[in-house]
């Protein structure tokens, strides 16, 4: 696994924080993915699909969560301009399709 630095993280979060500073709900879930994902509640494949879904839309953010990806897994932008991105993953060939799915609840 690479090593995640400290910097790289924390400039990620400010990025999140900015881009939904009027929508705080948002910066929370996603804090609230990270941890579920830190706990190993949810593998690998499930942080990216809940994080590509959270940021749908954006794809300075999405790509940007490769940041956070043990080695061998990436998100990349299909190349036929499909909205949703897709991901690699190690031991398998080709891209893993990421759909919409039943993303975050709404706010309250």
């Amino acid at each position: 696994m690479r090593e995640l630095r400290v910097e790289d993280a924390l400039m990620y979060l400010d990025q999140v924080k900015m881009e939904f500073g009027s929508q705080p709900h948002i910066y929370n879930e996603f804090l609230d993915i990270m941890k579920t994902f830190k706990s190993q509640a949810i593998d690998t494949p499930g942080v990216i699909k809940r994080v590509a879904s959270l940021f749908h839309g954006n794809k300075r953010l999405v790509l940007g969560f490769n940041t956070f990806l043990p080695e061998g897994y990436r998100i990349e932008l299909p190349l036929d301009g499909s909205a949703w991105p897709v991901y690699r993953e190690p031991g398998r060939t080709g891209c893993v399709a990421i759909g919409p799915g039943p993303g975050p609840p709404p706010p309250p």
